[in-house]
C-alpha cells in the first residue's frame, strides 16, 4: 500500500533531476548485453544513465524491457535509442520500461514533435494509455490522469543532430515543447561537414558552440556522442554547457579491457 501524497511523485528520473540542477550526466551505450546483468555492471561502475542502442544493433526488444527494468530499481536512468521516427515503436519501448527515446537523425522541429507525441499522453502527445499498469511505476494500480503525469513528467525525448539539415535546424528543434536534450552526434556530423573523424576539426567545434547556443536559448540540455575517446574535449564542451555525455558502448569498453590484459602476458 502506497503512503505517499497524492502530490508527492512516485517516478523519479534521475538523470532528468542531475540535468534541472546543472549537474553532469554520464551514459554507457549497450550494443551486445541481452542480460539484466549490465545494468548492475553500469551501477557498479558509476553510470548515471544507459542508453540501449536498436539502431546499430540486432537488440530485441523483451530484453531492451528487461534491462530497463533492471536500471530502473538500481536508480540508473534507462533510454532506448530507437532506429528510426516510427511512433508506434517509440510508444512501444516506453510501454517496456524505458524513461526515454533517443531519436537519431533528427532535421526538423517537425521531427521533434512528432517524437514528442508518441512519448506523451495528451495534450501534449498523442501516446495510447496503456490497460495494464506501467512497468516504470512498478506495475502499480494507479488514477489514469496520476498515471499520465506520472510518466509525462519523468520521460525524456532526446533528438540527435547528425546532419547538417538538423544542425540548421536546432534552435527550432531545441524550442519545440516536450524535447529534452539534443544530442550532438560527432562522429555522423563530421561525415556530414566534409571532415570524416576529425571530431576536434573547428567545423565540428563550431556546430557544438551552435547546439550550445540553442539550448541554452530555449533551456534545454546539450548531449555529446562521438567523442569517448577524446575526454580533453568532453571536458571542454562541459565547460561551455553541455550536460549529457555518452561515454562510449560495452562492445568498445570489452574490446579495449580485453586488449589490454592480453598484453600483460607479452
Amino acid at each position: 500500500m502506497n503512503n505517499e501524497p497524492e502530490s508527492a511523485p512516485l517516478l523519479r528520473n534521475p538523470a532528468k533531476e542531475k540535468l534541472s540542477r546543472g549537474e553532469p550526466v554520464y551514459s554507457m551505450t549497450i550494443r551486445l548485453a541481452r542480460t539484466v546483468d549490465i545494468a548492475s555492471i553500469a551501477h557498479t561502475a558509476g553510470f548515471d544513465s544507459v542508453y540501449i542502442d536498436m539502431e546499430h544493433s540486432t537488440f530485441p526488444l523483451e530484453a531492451a524491457g528487461q534491462i530497463c527494468m533492471a536500471c530502473n530499481h538500481l536508480g540508473i536512468t534507462p533510454l532506448i535509442r530507437v532506429p528510426g521516427p516510427d511512433p508506434f515503436f517509440m510508444a512501444k519501448v516506453m510501454d517496456a520500461g524505458a524513461m526515454g527515446i533517443v531519436v537519431p537523425g533528427v532535421q526538423s522541429a517537425d521531427e521533434a514533435r512528432a517524437a514528442v507525441r508518441a512519448v506523451k499522453h495528451a495534450p501534449l502527445g498523442e501516446r495510447s494509455l496503456s490497460a495494464a499498469a506501467a512497468p516504470q511505476l512498478n506495475y502499480r494500480s494507479l488514477p489514469a490522469d496520476r498515471t499520465i503525469r506520472e510518466l509525462d513528467a519523468a520521460s525524456m525525448v532526446v533528438t540527435q543532430i547528425e546532419s547538417r539539415s538538423g544542425l540548421e535546424a536546432a534552435d527550432a528543434i531545441a524550442a519545440v515543447e516536450g524535447v529534452d536534450i539534443l544530442f550532438v552526434g560527432a562522429s555522423d556530423l563530421s561525415v556530414e561537414l566534409g571532415v570524416p573523424g576529425q571530431v576536434d576539426h573547428p567545423e565540428v567545434h563550431k556546430a557544438f558552440l551552435h547546439v550550445i547556443d540553442a539550448c541554452r536559448t530555449h533551456g534545454k540540455a546539450v548531449g555529446i556522442g562521438g567523442l569517448g575517446g577524446r575526454p580533453d574535449l568532453v571536458r571542454q564542451y562541459l565547460e561551455l554547457g553541455a550536460g549529457y555525455v555518452s561515454t562510449g558502448n560495452d562492445i568498445s569498453f570489452l574490446s579495449a579491457a580485453a586488449a589490454q590484459k592480453r598484453q600483460q602476458f607479452n
